[in-house]
């Protein structure tokens, strides 16, 4: 018996996710529970697991192809089921994940819908009605690439498996397309002068999150300088007895602590906009997401209970999710239920910045780079170290404030 596996839905709303890294290959037995596939999506990179034991018999897609919720990743080969027995457990598959999500389907000979693998992705063969219609077999960066361009692919003669249309297609065609009637040649657009790097899905998420506070919240933002003679002292005084246990002990474990602390006080920057009610969330727990630069993307694990917390213990979790979220291995659960944001601009050499509300969080503290600046003590300049902090909140919370 042959038993396709779709890409199930893993909740938090996605809809789709890009191959990452296959674990198995043709051919290679599994056991239930055996890690398949690497998927990224718009938040982490997560692991699928087989849902069943067998032999692989065909892998939907490469590294780099989108794969929507409730399409094909693998073909199990399961020796011992009859035909009858499948399509029992077919239906029980169907029950069982009704309301869920689709986490897999059965291929039972003669049952209808087959589908077909091949080396360049997944498509779906087409019943005899559907064949009369023409729609254009192709790989996701094609489809992605002709959207890009404004080709309709349906247009473009595939010469890849199966008339697949391939990458070059789109290219071919638009150099094509660009010799006018006339005879006069145009220079096309060629490969080289042209980088196509489609968007992680990471990338994707941040740029629709970061449109969705813009249009949700009129943003407010305050600058201030803050003069840390005495933080650096404590800092210098400690770092090294943290780097003899393996730990940083940076600027933004302090931050962290003291943020979490003066939440308490400020209650209205702790909160949560609830536009369907007209109304404020006012968290009593403190959950401070950290903003991480990554090479697919930003992302903000959280620190949770960090009033609770000594500096210690927060610089070590800040050690060990900022090394998780480079290396993509963050799950979904250390990302949620954030109270309030820093993210830290001074790492890339700037003084100040507006930083944007990690919506439907009320607030974000941007912090800056720290630099040596004359300040007046006791009527005396002096050379301290500052530090240039940003705080952006939206404008319904200034009489709050």
């Amino acid at each position: 018996m042959k038993y396709i596996f779709n890409f199930p839905d893993i909740g938090e709303g996605l809809d789709e996710g890009r191959i990452a890294e296959w674990h198995v290959k043709k051919g290679q037995q599994v056991k239930s529970g055996d890690i398949l596939v690497s998927m990224e999506t718009d938040k982490v990179v997560a692991e699928i697991p087989s849902p069943k034991t067998g032999v692989i018999s065909a892998l939907y897609g490469k590294p780099g192809d989108i794969i929507k919720v409730g399409e094909a990743l693998v073909e199990i080969e399961i020796a011992g089921v009859s035909g009858a027995d499948a399509v029992a457990e077919s239906h029980m598959e169907a029950v069982k994940e009704e309301g869920a999500g689709v986490v897999g389907t059965l291929e039972v000979a003669g049952s209808g819908a087959v589908m077909k693998a091949s080396s360049e992705g997944m498509d779906l063969s087409k019943t005899e009605t559907q064949k009369e219609i023409r729609k254009a077999l192709a790989t996701p960066v094609a489809r992605a690439l002709a959207k890009d361009m404004g080709v309709e692919i349906n247009d473009v003669k595939g010469t890849g498996p199966a008339g697949r249309v391939m990458k070059e297609d789109i290219l071919n065609f638009t150099q094509k397309k660009s010799v006018p009637k006339t005879g006069t040649l145009v220079e096309p657009v060629s490969e080289q002068k042209i980088e196509t790097v489609p968007l992680t899905q990471i990338r994707k998420t941040i740029a629709k999150n970061m449109l969705q506070s813009k249009h949700q919240a009129a943003h407010m933002s305050v600058f201030d300088e803050v003069e840390i003679s005495e933080l650096e002292r404590v800092r210098s005084k400690f770092k090294q007895d943290f780097t003899n246990e393996g730990l940083k002990l940076t600027y933004l474990s302090f931050v962290i602590k003291a943020v979490s602390l003066a939440l308490k006080k400020h209650k209205a920057l702790n909160s949560e906009m609830d536009d369907a009610n007209n109304q404020l969330l006012y968290k009593k727990y403190y959950n401070i997401g950290i903003a991480v630069d990554t090479e697919k993307g930003l992302m903000v694990p959280v620190v949770r209970n960090a009033d609770q917390k000594s500096i210690r213990v927060i610089a070590s979790e800040i050690q060990d999710l900022s090394d998780r979220a480079r290396e993509g291995k963050l799950s979904l659960d250390e990302m949620k239920d954030g109270t309030f944001t820093i993210t830290s601009y001074g790492s890339i050499g700037g003084k100040f910045a507006v930083p944007v509300i990690n919506y439907p969080q009320a607030a974000i503290l941007g912090i800056g780079k720290v630099s040596k600046q004359p300040i007046v003590k006791n009527d005396v300049i002096k050379v301290e170290p500052h530090q240039f902090d940003g705080l952006s909140f939206p404008m319904t919370l200034v009489q709050i404030l």
